[in-house]
């Protein structure tokens, strides 16, 4: 009989979903133990046999944080168990839990808790990225790039994705759109410069020059949402003078000065100015192509 696929249960879900042939027990046997480990319960596993999970979506742990639980770990132990795979004899890899395993390994312990469970890689992947999702303190981009590589790297539809993390396609989408903004400003959303609300209406202005004109006036006058979903509405309706690009005569004459200097000295100068300021960039190809316009300029 085939298995039904696990959707909108999230990660107890895929953890759940095991052959039958899982629930046997496992010899796991070494010099050092002769303990059966088994599936679908709680084992305790050597740490120095457990490697950590190679598709973690999370790169960096707060030291400050792993260090304040390795002191807890000390007084009260292991309270949630960690889960792992099992790919060799005495080789385990780690599928959820990687902060309770640093800091266990600074608490100084040598064993640690653990439920067995089979998983692919694609599984790993997908476990891993969903746990990450339903951590607490995660921002609006680590989200965003977690439901991605779900879609793109797991297969997922967004309404499975939907149902696996307990959201709605709206709010799926809400998190995608986020990774059209430019760079600067998922740099600020990543570092809770700017809230999501920001972004969200920020985002409803497509043209990326007007995007980042209301958000440097947002941060500029520390706009709330309502005003910043004022503003885009402005620049939609053209009402608002973003300063993002100069009138056309001065671009036609800016032109006209480009083309004059780069007669003038040889090489294609660059002129740009936003009608208040700008600069000339003229490039050189060597040592003897920047004396000669230094000659020109009389240096």
């Amino acid at each position: 009989m085939s298995k039904k696929k696990a959707l909108g249960r999230g990660l107890s879900a895929l953890l759940s979903d095991t052959d039958e042939t899982e629930k046997l027990d496992v010899d796991v046997t070494s010099p050092a133990r002769s303990n059966k480990v088994v599936s679908d319960s709680i084992n305790e596993i050597l740490l120095s046999e457990i490697e950590t999970n190679p598709f973690q979506p999370r790169q960096h742990f707060d030291q400050e944080a792993l260090k304040e639980l390795s002191e807890s770990i000390k007084v009260h132990g292991i309270i949630q168990p960690v889960t792992v795979r099992r790919f060799a004899a005495n080789q385990y890899q780690l599928i959820s839990g990687e902060r309770r395993f640093q800091a266990s390994k600074l608490a100084g312990l040598t064993k640690i808790p653990a439920y067995v469970r089979t998983a692919d890689d694609q599984q790993m992947l997908e476990m891993a990225l969903i746990e990450n999702i339903q951590r607490e303190n995660l921002n609006p981009i680590e989200i965003s790039l977690s439901y991605q590589r779900l879609i793109s790297e797991c297969n997922l539809k967004q309404e499975e994705l939907g149902e696996r993390v307990g959201k709605n396609r709206s709010t799926i989408t809400n998190y995608l759109r986020l990774l059209k903004l430019p760079p600067d400003i998922q740099i600020a959303v990543r570092d809770h410069k700017l809230s999501m609300g920001h972004a969200r209406a920020i985002i409803n202005v497509e043209n990326p020059d007007s995007q980042l004109y209301i958000f440097k006036k947002t941060l500029a006058e520390d706009l709330s949402v309502r005003k910043v979903e004022e503003l885009a509405r402005h620049v939609l309706a053209g009402t608002t003078e973003t300063k993002t690009t100069a009138p056309v005569s001065q671009e036609k004459e800016i032109t006209q000065l480009q083309s004059k200097l780069s007669s003038h000295f040889g090489t294609k100068i660059s002129v740009k100015s936003d009608g208040k300021k700008g600069d000339i960039r003229i490039p050189f190809l060597s040592i003897e192509d920047l004396n000669r316009i230094l000659d020109i300029l009389k240096v």
